[in-house]
């Protein structure tokens, strides 16, 4: 718990740095129309979710012809480790990969062509410096359903214990309504980019990059919560309870300084830059 709550401090600046997953598996599955899933991934509400934390994710799984391929839902760890890697200890954990240069950078470009995935997930977190300490925002759907992330996905075969399926989530640029917060944010890809993005046929970064932009900042909302979200531990439903007005347009952030009497403002708050390079507490990719 202490090594997941050190990682995730290291990676506060980053985006996606933590998410919720409320939405039970067996809807889940439903909602987005997957073969087959494992039981053993209904994890139960999750409202704080770290990295190297085991999330479900939405792949094509293995076959010999692609279009037979069946589409399951899985745990996968967050935290894409390649399966190049010969010393896991000595490379970061990839949380994050920046849409625009998937297909250059050596971590990514396999998975890129051969191993995409759907992370799910019901709304992300987001954090601003406000009244001397940084302030948790929840970012959701107006609608308040479930999103598909874009997701890249390698199993490592390196470790003494068997193969580690891992993830990253793709992002990109914040749309106006996040970009007060900060200037990324995760893809969330729509319903009908998702089937494209999971098609094991197509291979070309030219025929995804269109579906990788900023989603509509009229589909989302954004409010501030409770400062405890700033531990990794702190998970239960009070993590996404507003404490003070959604904001449902770009516009709404004029004038706006934060929640009056920020809750949990007294609790630990997340490590500086500098703590985060400790050598015990490795650093998250920020890509």
């Amino acid at each position: 718990a202490t090594r997941i709550l050190r990682r995730a401090d290291a990676v506060q600046k980053s985006m996606c740095g933590r998410f919720t997953v409320k939405t039970p598996v067996t809807e889940s599955a439903e909602l987005f129309e997957v073969d087959c899933f494992d039981p053993a991934a209904d994890l139960g509400p999750r409202f704080n979710i770290a990295p190297t934390q085991p999330v479900a994710a939405i792949r094509r799984g293995a076959a010999s012809d692609a279009a037979e391929r069946r589409k399951e839902l899985a745990l996968l760890r967050w935290g894409l480790l390649p399966r190049w890697t010969e010393d896991a200890t000595r490379l970061p954990t990839l949380i994050n990969a920046r849409a625009e240069s998937l297909d250059r950078k050596p971590a990514f470009r396999d998975s890129l062509r051969d191993r995409r995935c759907l992370v799910v997930a019901d709304g992300f977190y987001e954090w601003r410096a406000e009244g001397g300490g940084k302030q948790p925002y929840y970012v959701r759907l107006r609608s308040q359903q479930p999103v598909a992330f874009a997701g890249l996905w390698d199993r490592w075969s390196g470790g003494a214990e068997g193969p580690l399926d891992s993830c990253a989530i793709v992002t990109t640029d914040a749309n106006d309504l996040l970009a007060p917060l900060h200037d990324r944010m995760p893809v969330i890809l729509s319903p009908g980019d998702r089937e494209l993005w999971l098609d094991p046929t197509v291979k070309l970064y030219a025929e995804l990059e269109a579906m990788l932009q900023p989603f509509p900042s009229e589909s989302l909302e954004v409010y501030p919560v409770d400062r405890r979200v700033n531990r990794p531990l702190f998970d239960e439903p009070r993590c996404v309870e507003p404490i003070d007005a959604i904001l449902s347009r770009p516009d709404a952030w004029v004038g706006y300084a934060g929640p009056s009497e920020p809750a949990g403002a007294t609790d630990r708050e997340p490590q500086d830059k500098e703590d985060s390079r400790r050598s015990d507490s490795p650093q998250l990719d920020l890509l």
